[in-house]
């Protein structure tokens, strides 16, 4: 990311409104962004998210130079003094976040941007595109390794990824949302993670036979040794001959320690039942059985239920384009404008007919409230800046739309935490992203945060995300206040 210019990765009318707030209103108007998503993908009952890293290089870069005032200039419907003032923008705000890896749901801020109203409308679509892919990525990778209980997950998407950002941004997030390894290997590089692979269908093809191509194979990976058994005929000759070169490999003394077969085609049940009992019979019980061909979390749990003996998946193209729900939904909306005189932020709402699409207005911030005995999350509690929650009082938690949906909390029964920090202040960088691996173990911790009927795959619990009663009632205050000044 650092090492491109992605200023103009914005669309047109972010600097259209740029150009307009700097003729018609004050350019310095602080005001307040929230980045939020308003459903779960492919049903899920809850997301993670994911690329705030790359939301850091992209503000920290952000600046435009000659060749971006040039191209602008050329256009025809930017003035002189705009693209002057364009010479020598900076972001100078704040920016909140909540931290990648973490369960998040839907209507709660996941990036909170406060600014001059130029720069807060700038950054929008690059913040959407960046948040919105590897959050999406990383859901989908969550409900993938859900489904394979504990197997070891490798995300095997770049070739069918939508072109190399993709791929690698997508393998990024795959990791952070527990896959073991990933093909990619640029993306290793780039962010410390394992790699992973075993060998194509070519490398069997040129040599005269199989069994030639899974010796030479082992003898230059006899550490990572996972043979692919389905160029021929699986059970005929791809296992035999894999197990003849396991045999061959023992009596040569060379120490198993990863090493197996690769199933990529067929009924993959069946063959890995088939597979399993012919490699127990030949005194190879921990060989691992790997599947790979057009997997996804339903093909894996559905295998599970079959008593399939695969125990290693990779994973492609239904992972790294999220096939059956390619977008996130990510938004980003006005929530307050600063009055220049008091300097404390005016509400603003966003109405429509549908209420999920009513945007809560304010300056706010997230309260996780967790069960004391189990750990588990109990809500969200999106409230005004500044309040606060005493463990030690009792709290009552309403459905914002359905009031009449109450849920009381005794004291000492519950904890909270705030799930939000800041990121930028005053236009500087004050938070250091951790590795990925780190991620992923937070991200790990997260998860089992989630009471398991929130992680099934099908029909999941909802976690409700409400608001304070301070901020339920400035809402319907501007809801009402809209409806007087209409009537």
């Amino acid at each position: 990311m650092s090492q491109r210019n992605l200023t103009l990765l914005t669309d047109l009318y972010e600097l259209t409104m740029m150009q307009g707030y700097f003729k018609e209103k004050d350019a310095n108007e602080t005001v307040i962004f929230d980045a939020f998503y308003r459903s779960n993908p492919s049903g899920n009952g809850y997301a993670i998210s994911a690329g705030l890293e790359q939301v850091i290089e992209y503000i920290n870069e952000l600046s435009f130079n000659e060749d971006d005032v040039d191209y602008l200039r050329s256009i025809g419907l930017f003035e002189e003094d705009f693209l002057e003032y364009l010479r020598n923008f900076k972001f100078s705000g704040d920016i909140y976040a909540i931290p990648e890896g973490t369960v998040i749901f839907p209507r709660e801020p996941l990036i909170k941007v406060i600014a001059p109203i130029m720069e807060a409308q700038l950054v929008e679509t690059a913040i959407l595109t960046i948040i919105n892919h590897q959050s999406l990525i990383a859901t989908k990778t969550a409900r993938v390794v859900y489904a394979a209980d504990g197997d070891g997950v490798m995300e095997f998407g770049l070739r069918r990824a939508q072109g190399p950002d993709a791929g690698i941004y997508g393998a990024r997030a795959a990791m952070i949302a527990g896959c073991i390894g990933t093909s990619n290997v640029l993306a290793g590089k780039m962010f410390g993670v394992p790699i992973k692979g075993t060998h194509a269908h070519s490398w069997i093809m040129s040599f005269p036979d199989e069994l030639t191509a899974f010796r030479n194979y082992a003898k230059l990976y006899p550490t990572a040794c996972i043979l692919l058994v389905d160029t021929y005929d699986t059970l005929k000759s791809g296992v035999p001959n894999a197990i003849t070169v396991f045999k061959e490999m023992r009596e040569a003394g060379i120490s198993f320690s990863n090493y197996g077969i690769r199933l990529d085609s067929g009924d993959l049940a069946y063959l890995s039942k088939k597979a399993k009992r012919m490699l127990v019979e030949a005194g190879f019980p921990d060989a691992i059985i790997s599947a790979s061909n057009d997997l996804d979390e339903t093909l894996i749990n559905s295998l599970k239920i079959q008593g399939a003996t695969i125990n290693s998946w990779g994973v492609g193209t239904n992972l790294i384009t999220s096939k059956d729900c390619p977008s996130f939904g990510g938004v980003y909306k006005l929530a307050a404008i600063m009055d220049k005189k008091t300097g404390e932020f005016i509400p603003k709402i966003k109405l429509s007919e549908n209420a999920e699409k009513i945007t809560n207005p304010g300056n706010k911030e997230i309260k996780r409230i967790y069960s004391r005995e189990t750990g588990k999350i109990i809500a969200d509690l999106i409230c005004l800046t500044g309040e606060t929650i005493k463990e030690s009082d009792s709290l009552l938690l309403f459905d914002p739309i359905e009031t009449w949906k109450k849920t009381y909390l005794a004291p000492d029964t519950y904890t909270v935490r705030d799930l939000m920090v800041q990121v930028f202040k005053g236009g500087e960088c004050i938070y250091h992203s951790p590795a990925v691996m780190d991620i992923q173990e937070y991200c790990k911790h997260e998860l089992n945060t989630l009471w398991d009927e929130s992680r099934r795959l099908v029909n999941p619990h909802e976690v409700h995300v409400d608001l304070s009663k301070k901020l339920w009632e400035m809402k319907n205050q501007l809801l009402d206040s809209y409806h007087f000044t209409n009537s």
